[in-house]
């Protein structure tokens, strides 16, 4: 049982997983925070969260899990302020596409990279989006792949690796360089057809096989 789950991002993917754990009763509180009033309001109504905040510092307070679902470009900056917080014993968790950004600036913004980080990526996606696209099943049957560092904390993984199988999620586990260069080699496909490619060779070995398959 989570205390309070903290999703910063309250968009198609930041949604979902708040929704679904909502849902799923191991989380006590499910908080949301977002910069947009409207996303907010329909939040709480639609149930994705318990309640929903546009300060980070006071929906961080206390949390136990804090989920950083925003866009890639504004990672570092929300990273930079989590870093000026006292978290406690939080664990964080991303849903960013390119893993090797995301440790980078958390390493860079922290001083070195928190053993409590636990870097993530669902292969999953909605021709939707938004709050009100907010889907409990959406990751059931799909990839997340999360790509924890040596220094991870192994607890930590273990309640994030717990979290995304709640949500039916197959998950894998793999290195950074390994995740972006499978990321890489599907780029080039149009937005819905990589997510199914992803999916499906996420847990295979790149080696030379993998490039072969990709490259025209």
């Amino acid at each position: 049982m989570i205390g309070r789950l903290v999703v910063v991002g309250l968009g198609l993917i930041g949604g979902s997983f708040a929704k679904g754990l909502r849902e799923s009763g191991l989380c006590r509180e499910v908080v949301g925070v977002d910069l947009d009033p409207q996303s907010r309001k329909l939040a709480v109504e639609l149930g994705v969260v318990d309640r929903c905040e546009e300060d980070l510092l006071v929906a961080c307070r206390g949390a136990d899990v804090i989920q950083l679902a925003v866009p890639i470009l504004a990672m570092e900056k929300v990273l930079a302020r989590l870093a000026g917080m006292e978290l406690g014993q939080a664990i964080l968790t991303d849903v960013g596409s390119a893993k090797g950004n995301v440790v980078r600036a958390a390493t860079e913004v922290f001083g070195g990279m928190p053993p409590r980080f636990v870097p993530g990526h669902p292969i999953a996606g909605s021709e939707q989006s938004g709050v009100e696209a907010s889907n409990a099943e959406l990751f059931r049957r799909h990839k997340v792949i999360l790509t924890p560092l040596e220094q991870t904390d192994p607890q930590a993984l273990a309640v994030v690796d717990r979290l995304w199988r709640a949500l039916g999620a197959d998950v894998e586990h793999m290195q950074v360089e390994r995740h972006d260069e499978v990321l890489a080699a599907t780029s080039h496909l149009p937005h819905l057809l990589a997510f199914g490619l992803v999916d499906s060779l996420a847990a295979f070995s790149l080696g030379t096989r993998l490039v072969a398959m990709v490259e025209p």
